[in-house]
């Protein structure tokens, strides 16, 4: 035995097949779609990372338990799985960085967290970009040395398989004729969540009709979702058919800006508004103009303020907001999902409201910026966060302001949606499909979304595309260590 099957072509995938050959052992990855890429390359924020040389650079004072306080914070229910995705944050930005040439020398504060670093390039969506370059590098080791690597595309996995001592051996998959075949081999479960799983045997309307957001009551299948129509389960149902645990299954993000088409409002499949949008200073407002939360506060606090209110809810970015977020308006633009304006009078007049409304919205928000830049501390609300605000929505940090109406704008209306199931397969912290016995099941286990337990209630904008390295170097590694295990209990038990 020295081949890993990596069932799925996303970034958590592409991080375990890049592990596993760096530690020697050789791989195969396997797509259900033609491409390889998932929803991995959706993400448009960035990539979270403490303590890295860019924060160091930038003189971002951050750590690992910085972060990881953020993210019990923020939702997480078990420290042994947040602190592997924590405190392997640097290294894995790192990796990226050094390994394979990635440009990740932009840092940005997303909502829920109390420090800048979340890690993007300069120009391309993060998520794209990271993934396609670790695509790109490892169907180079295809070509050059196949007998190490391989990618088989259209190839999708039926059933784990496993020998009379319990231990998974390989899988069955069917390729794009609908043939049956088999492959031998531990087995890395890299196969994303189920947030488009509307099929007969529906995780999300098994188990998330009667799920809440922030407390409120939703059912999450009659929601629009912003994943592809292959995020159904797969892997966390095959896992589940041999016996793994699963856990936290009602536990889906809803995300509060999914972008709606005016000229599809009603589509299904939503495009997701970066997390980055918020956090360089977008502003939120209702069909009567007015702030409605603070912007940069959990994402299922920020839907559920949005179910309180009036919508059609928009999203402001300023000039300056506009600018530092260039590329992304330039491509919602493209795809119609966002609008530009020359000031806010021309805003107000297409929402059908007075342009005072938005003027009176802009005035406090400039009032509280200012206030909360020359004396932080003397608010008497408390922040999200920690410590005083003067915004009675409890931000605490203000980007880009102020907000001006004659200033030139960019606009999009936005919904909530479903975007993440932090429910998954139960893993241990070395990332190993544990049982519904509660012990290990062998020669098995997880990376990235079909993880469940890692972020708990709800995952911190950025934690995604980490959640995806982290743990799919995680499980190479744990993977690799299987193998040459198993090889030299071969070789003993032939002496």
């Amino acid at each position: 035995m020295d081949t890993v099957i990596v069932v799925g072509g996303g970034l958590a995938g592409m991080s375990a097949a890049h592990t596993v050959l760096e530690h020697g052992a050789n791989v195969i990855v396997l797509e259900k779609n033609a491409f390889c890429g998932g929803n991995s390359t959706k993400a448009t924020s960035g990539i979270n990372g403490a303590g890295t040389a860019t924060q160091h650079k930038k003189g971002v004072q951050d750590s690992s338990g910085v972060f990881f306080d953020d993210s019990m914070r923020g939702g997480a229910t078990q420290p042994e799985l947040i602190k592997v995705l924590t405190y392997e944050s640097g290294s894995a930005v790192e990796w990226l960085i050094d390994s394979h040439g990635l440009d990740l020398s932009l840092i940005s504060r997303l909502g829920g967290h109390s420090q800048p670093r979340t890690h993007r390039g300069g120009e391309k969506f993060p998520g794209m970009t990271i993934t396609m370059t670790l695509l790109d590098k490892l169907e180079e080791i295809c070509e050059k040395q196949p007998e190490r690597a391989k990618i088989m595309s259209k190839c999708r996995m039926t059933k784990l398989n496993k020998d009379a001592s319990g231990k998974v051996v390989g899988l069955t998959y069917a390729d794009k004729d609908g043939k049956s075949h088999e492959l031998k081999g531990p087995v890395i479960l890299a196969t994303g969540g189920y947030g488009a799983d509307y099929t007969e045997d529906s995780i999300l309307t098994r188990f998330c009709k009667d799920t809440t957001v922030d407390g409120r009551p939703v059912d999450l299948s009659k929601l629009p979702t912003t994943n592809g129509d292959f995020s159904t389960g797969d892997g966390l149902k095959a896992a589940m058919a041999i016996g793994g645990d699963a856990v936290d299954l009602k536990w889906v993000q809803v995300h509060p800006t999914g972008l709606v088409n005016p000229k599809e409002p009603d589509a299904k499949v939503k495009f997701l508004a970066a997390e980055a949008l918020r956090g360089c200073g977008g502003i939120i407002i209702d069909k009567h103009g007015k702030r409605i939360a603070n912007e940069l506060g959990r994402r299922d606090y920020v839907s559920n303020r949005m179910w309180s209110n009036e919508g059609p809810f928009r999203l402001l970015l300023n000039g300056k907001a506009s600018k530092e977020i260039e590329w992304h308006c330039k491509h919602y633009k493209g795809r119609g999902l966002m609008k530009a304006y020359n000031n806010l009078d021309e805003l107000a007049k297409e929402m059908g409201i007075q342009s005072s409304a938005l003027a009176e919205t802009c005035k406090a928000y400039n009032e509280i910026a200012n206030a909360q830049a020359t004396s932080p501390s003397t608010g008497k609300y408390d922040a999200y966060g920690g410590g005083k605000t003067h915004d009675p929505w409890g931000k605490k940090f203000f980007h880009n302001y102020p907000v001006e109406m004659n200033d030139a704008y960019h606009v999009a209306i936005i919904t909530p949606v479903v975007h993440y199931c932090m429910g998954g397969v139960k893993i241990t912290p070395a990332a190993e499909l544990v049982g519904t016995d509660g012990k290990v099941i062998a020669g098995v286990y997880g990376a990235g979304e079909i993880n469940g337990g890692v972020h708990g209630e709800n995952r911190l904008g950025g934690s995604s595309l980490l959640d995806c390295v982290v743990y799919g170097r995680v499980a190479g590694r744990t993977a690799s260590k299987f193998v040459m295990e198993e090889n030299i209990a071969g070789a003993r038990a032939k002496l």
